[in-house]
């Protein structure tokens, strides 16, 4: 996949790594409930929007808004109670999370694979899932209990079609281990893990040559982008650029920073030895 297929606009395991992929016995058939019920499925009609972000919900989920309900109440209600949520946010899941990621989906092409690296409460990567089918979607994420959270979401939501959990550091991905293949998308996304330079280290070698790296960022990222230009190219990525997704749509806009691999280089002394501390640098 060449930088000119990508758009420009809208359109508990053991320790160690491991792809887990939902459907698992002790897990259950997606969409069913652990004792083989099946799950009941969200209406809606019943999704309960902050206002003035209904009309953004439905431009960006579609006919998968029920999904995206029912994920909004899953990290208002068992992501704080694990801790992946802070009590505060749960008023704000929609717009701070939901809407924010979802605007991302534009910058995806259709039908790839993607990465979601330090996963967490599977923002952005089970985000775009539910926004985008079309996507094959991997959420990276080492510690045990996200794992966990991520797989029973995947089950609940009905998902275990097109999103897999891999519990492991960005590190253990790339290289794979314990009968697991490297792993390697066109897209790898990350949401408030690590400055740039640590954030290339660790995707850029996830990716396929010439895909790329779509990093969720704040205000700073053009400040980001002057400090960590060098150390990027030194990785082999390319200049990095800032898109704005969702204009018109969500307000502010999601800034992202894109960084496509253009060549593969050898790891470093410097980032080997940066480890990624569970994927992020601050807790969701």
């Amino acid at each position: 996949m060449t930088h000119d297929d990508f758009p420009t606009g809208p359109g508990g395991t053991s320790p160690g790594p491991s792809a887990v992929r939902p459907g698992v016995p002790s897990v259950g058939p997606a969409g069913a409930q652990p004792d083989g019920s099946a799950a009941k499925a969200a209406d809606p009609t019943d999704a309960v929007l902050p206002a003035g972000l209904a009309g953004a919900a439905r431009t960006l989920f579609g006919d998968r808004l029920d999904v995206a309900a029912a994920y909004a109440e899953l990290l208002a209600t068992d992501g704080v109670i694990r801790g992946l949520i802070g009590p505060r946010e749960a008023p704000r899941i929609w717009d701070r999370h939901l809407l924010n990621c979802a605007a991302v989906a534009e910058r995806i092409p259709e039908g790839v694979e993607v990465l979601d690296v330090g996963s967490g409460a599977g923002l952005p990567g089970l985000v775009l899932a539910i926004a985008r089918p079309d996507l094959a979607v991997t959420l990276v994420e080492p510690l045990a209990r996200r794992t966990s959270f991520l797989i029973e979401a995947v089950e609940r939501l009905g998902l275990g079609a097109t999103v897999r959990v891999f519990r492991g550091r960005a590190e253990e991905a790339a290289a794979g281990a314990a009968g697991v293949a490297p792993l390697r998308a066109d897209v790898v996304t990350a949401r408030a893990v690590a400055p740039l330079d640590r954030l290339a280290a660790w995707c850029l070698p996830l990716a396929v040559p010439n895909g790329r790296l779509v990093a969720l960022k704040g205000a700073s990222a053009a400040e980001e982008i002057a400090e960590h230009a060098a150390a990027v190219a030194k990785l082999g990525g390319g200049e990095p650029a800032v898109h704005l997704c969702g204009v018109g749509v969500i307000d502010p806009p999601t800034t992202v920073v894109e960084v496509v691999r253009e060549r593969v280089v050898g790891t470093t002394g410097a980032a080997a030895g940066k480890r990624s501390r569970g994927g992020r640098s601050r807790r969701r």
